[in-house]
């Protein structure tokens, strides 16, 4: 099992003004272009258009997603040990690591804010906000994903969606042209996935089964962003 962290829209609307949020309401969740095959690995074009990937230097290091049309979801441990804004860039409706995109847009980064309560021991509340250096135009490749509500119930057994550029298992990356991979997972108690990681907090998720999670085959993810309620639950790693 893959252990995925998660806070609710309480806590990070404590970092961040609510009308980052609004307006996009009737419109997030939404990937029109979404013909995926259950089970599969490389994502459809344009199936997940609120998929960011954040580059270093031009290398990708870490996902996100789109929440509104100049803010990015991430995980704070990307960016706890760089905080500099340098040479840190952000691309949508990108599909291929290595081939041309000819539907993505790239941004430049002019702020970074981790949650406060963050601490990496644990992974707690393992959050950050990242504000794009302009606003994106939302087409069929690039559109915001759904914040899941304050008081949503994720029961055990529900089948969310991992995407990513991880590797596929460890120390083997993906191959060319390293496409968009997505799997499908359920998710798991709590008590029956505190014997694998001893330090699940109540901010946590788990979610995977044997020989098809995060870590194993499809892609091995390191985080994730968010949960959408638009359509079908998902969850977003790098």
């Amino acid at each position: 099992y893959i252990t995925f962290r998660f806070k609710y829209l309480d806590l990070m609307l404590f970092f961040v003004p609510l009308y980052m949020w609004l307006n996009v309401g009737s419109f997030c969740g939404q990937a029109s272009l979404n013909t995926r095959i259950v089970g599969g690995e490389n994502a459809p074009e344009g199936a997940w258009p609120w998929q960011a990937s954040f580059h270093f230097n031009n290398n990708h290091f870490c996902g996100g997603s789109l929440i509104n049309s100049q803010w990015v979801l991430s995980a704070a441990h990307c960016f706890e040990s760089n905080p500099s804004m340098v040479n840190l860039r952000v691309y949508l409706g990108r599909q291929s690591q290595q081939l041309a995109n000819i539907n993505e847009v790239v941004r430049e980064v002019s702020q970074i804010i981790l949650h406060p309560d963050y601490d990496n021991t644990p992974s707690n509340n393992d959050i950050a906000l990242i504000q794009m250096s302009s606003t994106v135009t939302f087409t069929d490749y690039i559109r915001p994903v759904c914040l899941a509500a304050q008081d949503s119930v994720f029961e055990a057994g529900l089948i969310v969606w991992v995407t990513g550029w991880g590797t596929i298992r460890t120390g083997v990356s993906l191959p060319f042209p390293q496409t968009l991979q997505e799997v499908d997972v359920p998710i798991v108690s709590n008590a029956e996935c505190v014997g694998s990681y001893n330090t699940l907090t109540n901010n946590m998720l788990c979610a995977g089964q044997e020989g098809k999670d995060s870590c194993q085959v499809s892609l091995r993810a390191v985080f994730v962003s968010t949960i959408n309620y638009g359509g079908p639950p998902l969850i977003h790693c790098s």
